[in-house]
């Protein structure tokens, strides 16, 4: 097997080797501190970390405030907190090794005021920003400004060369690399393009050809490619390692560490991670940001796709075609195909007897308890997204002018319940695709899951 060398990264000569910043309590100060430590780049996650309590104790971070506008100022406070206690405890694990990396979701509401005043508050202690979901073009400008580095996620050259074109060109010197994540095979957020086919999954080689192209176009030679999503061995990755066309690599693991000792996931989380089969993991658009998304297939994406494959049209005037009145509230009546009247009834007999209208002219069905919980959900909504489908939230206007969206949910709330020991099965659990390899990778036999070191001194032996 080739043999992964040290590059240059940020000023030191460390393994090429990432962890993913997996959001909410997932990649944190100590799952980070503990892969710099092995001279590699940790990650935490800045998606509202933990802070710490009065007796120093790690807890989640509580809205007390009443209106909208009062808790998203508030969480968005105790979110900078909480980042700036992540790189603490990760500079303290790392003992000073390896570099510590922050990753921000671009499309989290006041994502520029977040990343500004972390590093602020945190100098010294974060050596690059990772950021995606959505195009990130302030995030050159904002870290340059610390004499922190930057690495964007893009899937495609052409993202990449929006990005150098609209606002990184002025600050190269502070490029530590690309992320390219293959959108079929990462968890979370997927990155599809407008020309993507999402059944049908594309090599990541050309692509990441694409982007060496740029960057080598743009004088970014040096530039390292970070390969990220379906990353499980670099043995399956031989053919990006000393490749001229590709030039200077590295690889991001997002669902392997997931079964670590640091990892911070519930056992209950952990042991299904060793049960799932292909296929197990889906890609679907319930995500409240707008993004498709990858994720386990429980309870929750279950009942999302049943509540949309059994939405029905409707029209706010009679007509020929939507003939059928029914009521939607005491003040409210819609009206529906005389052929969905028999859908409308067989959802009532089955306890759904709420509907709910949704921004294309649809009714979903709810019971009266999802539909009791959207509601409070709603109406306890921090603002957490630039723009959320689920609330109407918009942190520019105040609302997006649309209907809230039940065919999605309240992810700061889902990430937050399952992130710390909650239900795994009525939450949002995302995952890359490859997280069935955990059933037969003889790294996490016996539920004795390895230590990080342990699983980078694997991941360098390619097995």
């Amino acid at each position: 097997m080739k043999e992964l060398r040290l590059l240059n990264l940020c000023g030191k000569n460390v393994f090429p080797l990432f962890e993913g910043g997996r959001g909410v309590n997932v990649s944190n100060g100590h799952t980070a501190g503990a892969w710099a430590k092995e001279n590699c780049v940790g990650t935490f996650s800045g998606v509202f970390p933990d802070v710490r309590d009065e007796c120093g104790n790690l807890k989640t971070p509580e809205i007390l405030a009443k209106s909208r506008n009062e808790r998203h100022a508030e969480m968005m406070d105790k979110a900078v907190e909480g980042c700036v206690t992540q790189a603490q405890i990760a500079h303290e694990v790392s003992g000073g090794n390896g570099l510590i990396n922050m990753n921000v979701l671009w499309e989290l509401a006041d994502s520029q005021y977040l990343i500004k005043n972390v590093l602020e508050k945190a100098k010294g202690l974060i050596n690059g920003v990772v950021s995606g979901a959505g195009l990130p073009i302030k995030l050159a400008e904002l870290t340059s400004q610390f004499n922190v580095f930057y690495y964007p996620i893009v899937s495609s050259g052409r993202a990449l060369q929006i990005l150098i074109k609209r606002g990184y060109d002025k600050y190269k010197e502070f490029m530590g690399g690309v992320v390219y994540e293959d959108p079929w095979f990462a968890g979370g957020h997927c990155g599809f393009s407008n020309t993507d086919e999402v059944s049908k999954p594309q090599s990541p080689y050309e692509k990441v050809v694409e982007i060496r192209k740029v960057l080598n176009a743009n004088g970014l030679n040096e530039v390292p490619i970070i390969i990220a999503g379906g990353v499980w061995s670099l043995s399956d990755w031989q053919d990006y390692i000393d490749n001229p066309e590709i030039g200077n690599v590295g690889f991001q693991f997002g669902t392997r560490p997931l079964l670590t000792k640091e990892s911070p996931i519930s056992q209950a989380w952990k042991k299904l991670l060793t049960t799932l089969d292909l296929g197990d993991v889906v890609i679907q658009d319930f995500s409240p940001t707008g993004f498709l998304s990858s994720a386990i297939k429980n309870s929750l994406i279950m009942k999302l796709f049943d509540r949309t494959e059994k939405q029905i049209p409707y029209s706010k005037e009679q007509n020929a075609e939507f003939s059928e009145p029914i009521s939607y509230s005491k003040n409210t009546t819609y009206y529906i195909r005389k052929q969905d009247l028999a859908i409308v009834e067989q959802q009532k007999n089955k306890g759904y007897c709420c509907l709910s209208a949704t921004p294309d002219n649809t009714l979903v069905f709810l019971t009266k308890v999802e539909k009791a919980q959207a509601v409070e959900d709603i109406r306890e909504c921090c603002g957490c997204l630039s723009a959320c489908k689920f609330s109407s939230w918009s942190s520019h206007t105040g609302t997006t002018g649309k209907l809230p969206d039940l065919r999605s949910f309240c992810i700061r709330k889902s990430l937050i319940e399952v992130g710390h020991k909650g239900n795994i099965l009525d939450n949002i659990l995302f995952s890359g695709k490859n997280a069935f390899k955990f059933k037969d990778d003889p790294l996490f036999k016996g539920a004795n899951w390895p230590s990080v070191k342990e699983l980078i001194e694997a991941i360098k032996k390619g097995l």
